[in-house]
């Protein structure tokens, strides 16, 4: 039968079948780049030149909490607003500038709204596509969500933030302790000094441990205590339930029962072998937070010291500062203290 046909035939069916070739090599290689965007984890996307979404893979859908509908225009999102959280339009989106101005958009962030409210900061990578001839056919744009990074950028901040407040506040602390601390010679003033800022340091480490999320109430007084309690354990009751402090409220109390058990240690219960002490808390309406001491079994007290030192001042000082209040009865069986807190 080719016989039968002359040259120019021949030829328009040769480019026939070479236009087939190339249309189903096309197709295919189509087929393979969607598969390829489909497979990739990454939100991406494609329009044509007037903006009308042309393609999305499957993390598209996840990326934007919903499948986009069709000739949808210039963004997959729900809705979309701009780092400060003012409103942005999607016909201003990076997209939309990437398509009508021709050009890449790189280096900025967007704040994507899902339909059921959830939100998440990305940064888009809009990309003109062109023809063999240079002429603008459309563009490709990939959503890359950095939630997690701005996340830790904002606990990076407050962490920065809280550690500065919490150097001032300690330093605060520090100069009130040593300006206050009164000592017969060089070596009794040291020994005062450095025990009170022992009290501070145990502060520090138990909010370290718990990763700045509070200071345990019933460990601060067991470490304080720790020391006088005996080997039978039955020298010191500590009752109460744990509580979990903020910094200058667990660094007052600290150093307040410091004062108090170094005071004791000396001269009250804790000076005598068969002295004992019984140490509780409680929250109630009136006073978020009461701590109760209370010493028996030590010297016979028969009336109140007349020396106010740093034991007493410092304490009464320390706790006036929180808006607090501090009580004593000095009975003859022993020092009873009443510590009340405004704010636990």
């Amino acid at each position: 039968m080719l016989d039968l046909l002359g040259h120019s035939d021949e030829a328009r069916i040769g480019e026939i079948a070479r236009q087939a070739a190339s249309r189903s090599a096309g197709a295919d290689s189509e087929r393979r780049f969607r598969d390829l965007l489909q497979a990739l984890p990454a939100a991406i996307y494609t329009t044509d030149a007037e903006g009308r979404i042309t393609f999305f893979n499957q993390a598209c859908i996840d990326f934007a909490g919903r499948t986009p509908e069709a000739g949808a225009m210039w963004c997959v999102t729900w809705k979309l607003y701009l780092p400060d959280g003012t409103p942005l339009p999607h016909d201003e989106c990076p997209m939309a500038i990437a398509l009508k101005q021709n050009r890449p958009v790189r280096d900025v962030e967007a704040v994507a709204e899902r339909p059921d409210g959830s939100r998440i900061c990305f940064m888009p990578y809009p990309t003109p596509l062109r023809d063999e001839r240079g002429r603008l056919v459309g563009a490709v744009n990939m959503l890359v969500d950095i939630t997690a990074r701005k996340q830790a950028e904002q606990r990076m901040m407050l962490l920065a933030y809280e550690v500065d407040h919490r150097s001032n506040n300690l330093l605060a602390v520090t100069q009130a302790m040593l300006r206050l601390t009164k000592a017969e010679t060089a070596a009794e003033f040291q020994a005062a000094f450095q025990g009170r800022l022992s009290a501070l340091a145990n502060v520090q480490r138990l909010f370290s441990a718990s990763r700045w999320t509070g200071a345990s109430l019933k460990t601060i007084v067991e470490d304080e205590l720790r020391p006088y309690a005996g080997g039978d354990g039955e020298r010191i009751s500590i009752t109460g339930d744990d509580i979990r402090l903020p910094a200058t409220l667990a660094q007052s109390i600290a150093v307040a029962v410091h004062e108090l058990a170094t005071n004791a240690a000396k001269y009250g219960s804790l000076s005598t072998p068969s002295g004992r002490l019984e140490i509780r808390w409680e929250t109630n309406g009136a006073e978020p937070l009461v701590l109760h001491w209370s010493e028996r079994g030590g010297p016979r007290v028969d009336e109140p010291p007349t020396r106010k030192g740093f034991g007493i001042g410092a304490v009464d000082g320390i706790i006036r500062t929180l808006r607090g209040r501090v009580t004593r009865w000095w009975k003859p069986e022993g020092l009873v203290c009443e510590l009340s807190f405004p704010e636990a």
